[in-house]
């Protein structure tokens, strides 16, 4: 009872952490929760409650009780933390969830049915490590992420020792959480599955230095991304791991390559949509927040503009929006970009991927895990 006590006391303490800086989107379309709710009921397994038994573990009590000190400060590890507990969003659940709907809609192969016993398919999937790995992987990066650059650090984020404490956590809370990643995919006993996932830990490595390195230039005026290197870019930080995971899940199941490769393409479009949709919200809905506007020189509807623009226009529109202290103001800059084409060119891109996303799994037989995936490929696609 002691440690169920500790365990909800530092879920509470967390909670009372200042909500100041979140690496999680805010973006899903407003139907998204209630079709991903619907899609677990078929697959009958909670998803969330991987984060669940992950935060219940002795190692991240310890971890958590660590982190208590932290509370006051505005480091990114509170918010991480509290994500994993209120993911009222499903951001972190909905990878999981695709890849246990994948295994479920298109099903055992004949070869599969064969060679394993029946106590090794619930509820049509075989098997669930799989999803809890994807999981895992995830959130370790994003624990990863939330190391902060101390270099900027002022006395407003909180004590400078409290700070540099919250990135040597985040750095062994993620390290803790791919170690469990990797013996989760070690006892999966395919080799080929091992290569596409640890490929995948490999594209978002490369993915977040591209993006760490694109934030750090994030108001200069270089023209050295476009639509082309953005979905390149973004591919490998938001969709290779989905992607190679529907793969694996069909590759567990003994599919032959044309149905990992519309599994593949599947997660690829989808991850796409997803953060296409996610970089248009600011642009597409009326916020009634009093807090500041802001958004990165190189999300999609940005990039998109200056392409159009070009690069000569595109740097007298930063300088007319640039108040008289040089801060740039963004809403006046948001109200540029919209008079352009840039916005409804990122919604026909992030359409075009969702019909991707719907036309690879067409050849799966009907059934309600392909309904739900249908589902979700069209909610990416509403704003």
């Amino acid at each position: 009872m002691d440690i169920i006590w500790f365990r909800l006391s530092c879920i509470s303490l967390l909670n009372r952490g200042q909500r100041n800086i979140s690496i999680f989107s805010n973006a899903t379309p407003s139907n998204f929760n209630k079709v991903v709710s619907d899609a677990e009921k078929i697959v009958g397994y909670p998803t969330s409650f991987v984060s669940l038994r992950c935060l219940l573990s002795d190692e991240l009590s310890n971890v958590a009780m660590h982190v208590r000190k932290l509370v006051g400060t505005k480091h990114p590890l509170l918010s991480t933390a509290r994500g994993l507990i209120y993911d009222s969003r499903n951001n972190l659940r909905m990878r999981g969830l695709v890849v246990l709907l994948m295994s479920k809609a298109a099903g055992p192969s004949q070869h599969t049915a064969s060679d394993h016993l029946p106590q090794d398919m619930v509820s049509g999937i075989y098997p669930r490590n799989l999803a809890e790995v994807t999981e895992l992987i995830h959130t370790a990066f994003l624990v990863h992420r939330g190391i902060i650059n101390l270099k900027e650090w002022t006395n407003s984020d909180g004590p400078l020792k409290d700070m540099q404490f919250g990135n040597k956590m985040s750095v062994l809370s993620g390290d803790f959480l791919l170690a469990n990643a990797c013996t989760g995919l070690a006892q999966l006993n395919n080799t080929k599955v091992v290569e596409l996932i640890s490929s995948a830990i490999g594209d978002l490595v490369q993915g977040n230095y591209h993006e760490i390195h694109n934030s750090l230039e994030d108001n200069s005026l270089t023209d050295e991304i476009n639509m082309v290197t953005w979905e390149e870019q973004t591919f490998l930080s938001h969709g290779a791991l989905l992607a190679k995971s529907c793969q694996a899940a069909m590759e567990l199941a003994k599919h032959d390559k044309d149905a990992q490769g519309l599994a593949y393409k599947y997660g690829k479009h989808l991850s796409l949509g997803h953060k296409l949709n996610s970089d248009l919200q600011l642009f597409v809905k009326s916020s009634c927040s009093a807090d500041p506007v802001t958004f990165s020189f190189n999300s999609a509807p940005v990039v998109f503009h200056r392409q159009i623009v070009g690069q000569e226009r595109w740097c007298h529109q930063l300088q007319q929006a640039k108040t008289i202290g040089r801060q740039m103001d963004y809403t006046k800059l948001r109200s540029t970009i919209k008079l352009e084409k840039g916005v409804t060119s990122t919604i026909d891109l992030c359409r075009y991927h969702g019909n991707k996303a719907l036309e690879s799994i067409q050849c799966f037989p009907s059934s309600e895990a392909r309904s739900a995936l249908e589902n979700i490929a069209r909610a990416v696609t509403k704003f």
